[in-house]
């Protein structure tokens, strides 16, 4: 571990952090929410000094090179610190009733989980529930990529972070240079959140509003500024709207960059892209089925309406409800939680196990058959028409144990702490793991959309935002913090 890159890189995160922080501090001046201006103040003053320190320990030039172990360990501090600065002004300013509980909606943020502890969302001030939906479009892309994006770094370095940070089983650059990957990436997220809030607002959904959804649907964050979420709009156009980003912003970007560069083959070729629409389009229109025939609701363009919505929302991990599907039968229940362990694209804004890797380790569990019936034969298992290499299905397959192994850990750690007898017990524990852990938001049961995470306990909540963190950061980040070995000095 190089100690002083370390802190100057932490320093740099928490400078950026404070600048971010000027947004809503600027809102509550716009407002006159004069006793918001006080938390947000006194945070950006923490950020300044601690960015201070950080930058005055900067490393001499030919100490700035990392190993892979300590850009995971500085992607793992990184988001801890963000999520621990980023609670004081829900604490400073009584807008939630724990310090536990301000890092769990911090967290949730900026992992873009959308998962909330606050019962009463339309009594926060203006500015809270801004930095509430800037937390997740910062976490959306990645704070690391952002310092990658904004600030010269040796390509050395700055991969190491992007690997730590960018979700997916494999890591590559869009061109030769990482920081400008990085600049392209953010270029197309931040212009395709200001079409998202521009079509909000011409679908009249009020300007404010528009901005705060459009940072959280383009993270696929979730977090809403209204109580009952989309559904208090009850507008169409509005559902539409939402419904196809949410998809949009689930697609690995490098389909966006090919589109740009007029890669249009290459673009609508893209095999996970077209898997997960496949695996879209055949979940909502399973549910739809479902739903009829149970007579759910009273006519089909409702049906379809809130299916789409529900499917794209759960799929992109972002977490909208306009629909109770704790309501709906068992079957589209069963579906939502498949939709919420598979989740979207890698190098998207979505979480969950990601498409990519359900891909490869379905292909690789055909390939054991076919080795069983004919042990000499030679089976290659290809991505996007090129042969992956056996050490990135060896590392899909370890992954995916330990993600599984954490997720049952974590749901048991839930059931000895929270006092819920039942199978409704039993679902709400494993379904907020499962929720949280793929960064979606709402669960079943006692965390559905209707409901929140703000009934458990301190221990559970901990847990909770532990799985979070996880999930966000794909496991190795936080792992890593707590191997004694990644602290020895380099």
């Amino acid at each position: 571990m190089n100690y002083r890159l370390t802190s100057y890189i932490l320093g740099q995160i928490a400078l950026i952090t404070g600048f971010l922080l000027l947004i809503p501090f600027f809102v509550a001046v716009g407002y006159a929410e004069y006793s918001a201006l006080m938390p947000f103040g006194v945070t950006i003053a923490i950020c300044v000094c601690l960015g201070v320190v950080g930058i005055l320990l900067k490393p001499a030039k030919d100490k700035r090179d990392m190993n892979p172990a300590s850009g995971f360990v500085i992607c793992g501090l990184a988001w801890i610190l963000m999520s621990i600065v980023g609670a004081v002004p829900y604490i400073l300013g009584n807008y939630v009733p724990s310090f536990i509980d301000a890092l769990f909606e911090t967290v949730s943020g900026f992992t873009t989980t959308g998962a909330s502890i606050v019962n009463d969302i339309e009594i926060l001030p203006k500015s809270i529930l801004l930095w509430r939906s800037l937390t997740q479009w910062i976490g959306g892309m990645g704070i690391l990529v952002f310092i990658i994006a904004l600030l010269p770094k040796s390509d050395q370095t700055a991969t190491q972070l992007a690997k730590a940070e960018m979700p997916g089983p494999q890591f590559g650059k869009l061109v030769s240079k990482l920081r400008f990957t990085a600049q392209i990436l953010y270029a197309i997220y931040v212009v395709l959140t200001i079409i998202l809030a521009v079509i909000l607002i011409i679908c009249k959904m009020p300007a404010f509003d528009s901005f705060c959804h459009a940072f959280s649907t383009a993270s696929t964050g979730g977090f809403s500024i209204k109580n009952a979420s989309i559904a208090a709009y009850n507008n169409v156009g509005v559902d539409v709207t939402i419904t196809v980003f949410m998809i949009i912003f689930s697609i690995n970007f490098n389909v966006f960059y090919f589109i740009l560069i007029g890669q249009f083959a290459k673009a609508f070729k893209h095999k996970e892209t077209i898997t997960m629409l496949v695996i879209y389009i055949i979940a909502t229109a399973s549910i739809v089925v479902n739903l009829a025939y149970n007579k759910t609701y009273s006519n089909l363009a409702e049906n379809i309406r809130y299916t789409a919505f529900t499917t794209a929302s759960i799929m992109s991990t972002t977490g909208y409800c306009v629909a109770d599907f704790n309501l709906w039968p068992v079957l589209p229940e069963a579906i939502i939680l498949l939709l919420m362990a598979i989740g979207g694209s890698a190098s998207s804004t979505a979480g969950g196990l990601k498409v990519s890797r359900v891909m490869i380790i379905s292909k690789s569990s055909i390939r054991g058959v076919k080795k069983t019936l004919s042990p000499r034969g030679v089976y290659a298992i290809r991505m996007e028409g090129k042969v992956l290499p056996e050490e990135s299905v060896h590392n899909v397959k370890n992954y995916f144990v330990i993600y599984s192994v954490l997720m049952i850990l974590s749901a048991l750690l839930l059931c000895i702490t929270e006092n819920m007898n039942g199978t409704d017990g039993l679902i709400t524990n494993f379904t907020a793991v499962l929720t949280t852990f793929n960064n979606v938001g709402p669960g079943l049961a006692g965390v559905g959309p209707t409901s929140n995470f703000a009934d458990f306990t301190v221990f559970s909540k901990i847990i909770l935002c532990a799985d979070m963190l996880l999930g966000r950061l794909e496991i190795m980040p936080i792992l890593l913090l707590f191997m004694p070995k990644s602290w020895r000095r380099a």
